[in-house]
């Protein structure tokens, strides 16, 4: 079945929206694995805007399942993922005018400079290095030319289309994406507005993704059922189940 991780990052952005030290990220990422998640993601970005390096430290000591640590290629921070080495370090694009990730990243332009931070993550210890990409074969190509041995397809316009043709659309073009990523011998793993509704397409048209990243969707369920319940109805989704009133 497909791994299920969960991204912690809304924690740490509601607690810093006060500047108070509540919900902590550290607490929600074991409640999320004490409910059946494999694993915890967090992006720690260069303004800081919800993961802090203090969650960094304690998530690296506290996580019992696989650890997910989004980061671009900004140096403070390259650095700071060295150091604590974890289980996946996952590339991704930065700017401090978005909201949230807007697409993949630019392997073919931006090569040289994530092909040298591949190779020091390598001997920092870290075992897999992804980079998140739109699901286009050059892009791919790319990844697995700078080192990579892993691939986060970036299913943002597949969540987004606005009707099912055009999301029928998305997903047969993630999974041609996926078997060009898998033929490369890269591990696939998917994420960006994956929830609780379009989940089932995705899983049907996408088969060959190991390890989804979900965190809005599951978050945003919380807040109405709790942290438990949300997880669980995800991970039901992913095991080919309707979970109980899914929301989104």
């Amino acid at each position: 079945m497909t791994n299920l991780l969960i991204n912690v990052d809304h924690i740490g952005t509601l607690r810093n929206a006060r500047e108070e030290t509540f919900p902590d990220p550290v607490h929600a990422a074991a409640r999320c694995e004490q409910a059946g998640a494999d694993g915890i993601v967090f992006h720690l970005r260069e303004d800081r805007r919800h993961i802090t390096e203090r969650d960094v430290r304690i998530l690296t000591e506290t996580v019992n399942g696989k650890l997910d640590f989004e980061l671009s290629t900004e140096e403070e921070v390259v650095s700071i993922c060295c150091d604590v080495a974890p289980d996946l370090a996952t590339l991704v694009p930065e700017r401090r005018e978005e909201v949230t990730t807007e697409g993949g990243l630019d392997v073919t332009a931006n090569r040289q400079r994530l092909e040298s931070v591949t190779h020091r993550l390598y001997d920092a210890g870290v075992d897999q290095v992804s980079f998140f990409v739109d699901p286009a074969p050059a892009q791919i190509e790319a990844t697995a030319a700078a080192g990579a041995n892993c691939i986060e397809l970036h299913t943002g316009d597949f969540a987004n289309a606005s009707t099912e043709a055009a999301q029928r659309k998305e997903a047969e073009q993630l999974a041609t994406a996926a078997r060009t990523a898998h033929e490369a011998d890269l591990r696939v793993h998917a994420g960006h507005g994956l929830n609780y509704k379009n989940f089932p397409l995705f899983q049907e048209t996408v088969p060959q993704v190991a390890e989804v990243s979900i965190g809005f969707a599951v978050m945003a369920r919380a807040i109405l059922v709790g942290m438990d319940r949300a997880v669980r109805d995800m991970r039901t989704t992913i095991a080919g189940t309707e979970p109980r009133n899914p929301r989104s």
